[in-house]
């Protein structure tokens, strides 16, 4: 089986890449190892993946029409695992054309490159950040999603309206995956986790937004990647009791289906720092901070639709997830 894995140096895909190695799978990973943040990690992850045999990697922007075009052209991929895009809920306010580039017009790329070549089953990262001002707890594939908070959380949205389209048009089969806060080790030094320690080991204040009445579904990397290797393998079909009058947003009279993945154990921010001293060995001083633009008090996933399709439910506990990521931070950073 040949998958091409886009966005191959970023947290997950790297992740990803290496367990579709080690099943036999050949993986293409692309990435444009751009500089939202220190391409040296991008660099560090694409390095554990150099030299397995079956992996092939293109330093490739997925917003250049033409090189993805190509890129298509010369491969014929079983299944794309779609995992590039502009991250980040606060970058959005500040740079929203990044996000235009690289989550709306890269995304038609990869569309347009799966429908002509014949993919069998397009997969791609969508975000709880797609639920935005919904406050009904736990958040199931089927609630509305139409009021996004953050211009990140509407292209993620527009991302599984265009898949629908070419589910309909095309016959494409495609599923998209909303994944729930995901740390671990080798993760992205923008998200709290990454922040939190640094500042905690250089005795900084730590800024807790919200004053820390926030809860997280938070997922351990290990966890989404059992998921999402799962899914590759189950091409979703028409539902036939899917209703125009009465439409469910999960699923579809096209080949097209939604999943939640994330630990389904919604954790207090409060929580989430205690843990991280306790790993560290140290307290951390708090900047207690209002509310951030584009956030949301809480996300909590209903994984129910996950475990019925593919057998599996996150369950890492955060003790386990956060120790895991200390130990690797101090290796990889030499930190004591």
């Amino acid at each position: 089986m040949k998958v091409l894995v886009t966005g191959v140096a970023g947290f997950i895909g790297a992740a990803l890449a290496l367990r579709l190695l080690s099943e036999g799978k050949s993986v293409v990973g692309i990435d444009n190892l751009n500089d939202y943040y220190d391409p040296s990690l991008k660099e560090a992850r694409l390095a554990r993946l150099t030299g397995h045999s079956g992996f092939e990697f293109r330093k490739l922007d997925i917003a250049d029409r033409d090189g993805m075009a190509a890129l298509f052209r010369d491969n014929r991929f079983d299944a794309v695992m779609h995992l590039a895009a502009q991250a980040g809920v606060r970058y959005s306010l500040e740079n929203p054309y990044a996000y235009v580039d690289a989550n709306l017009v890269g995304f038609a790329n990869v569309l347009e490159g799966a429908r002509h070549s014949g993919v069998r089953h397009l997969v791609f990262a969508s975000s709880s950040s797609i639920y935005g001002a919904n406050t009904r707890l736990p958040f199931t594939e089927r609630d509305n999603v139409d009021h996004p908070v953050s211009l990140y959380a509407a292209t993620k949205k527009a991302n599984e309206l265009m898949a629908h389209s070419y589910a309909h048009l095309f016959g494409l089969p495609c599923t998209a995956l909303r994944f729930f806060t995901v740390y671990g080790p080798w993760g992205r030094p923008d998200m709290a986790l990454f922040k939190f320690t640094a500042g905690i080991l250089a005795g900084r204040p730590i800024p807790v937004f919200n004053r820390g009445e926030m809860i997280r579904d938070l997922t351990y990397v290990d966890d989404i990647v059992e998921g999402v290797a799962r899914v590759i393998d189950i091409l979703p079909a028409p539902d036939p009791a899917w209703r125009g009058d009465a439409p469910d947003p999960a699923t579809s009279y096209a080949p097209y289906r939604v999943y939640n993945i994330g630990n389904n154990q919604p954790v207090k921010l409060m929580r989430y720092i205690q843990v991280l001293e306790e790993c560290l060995g140290k307290k951390a001083v708090l900047d207690l901070l209002p509310m951030q633009a584009g956030d949301v008090p809480a996300t909590y996933a209903d994984t129910s639709a996950l475990e019925a399709a593919v057998g599996f439910r996150p369950a890492t506990p955060i003790e386990t997830g956060i120790a895991r990521f200390v130990e690797w931070y101090r290796g990889y950073y030499r930190t004591t």
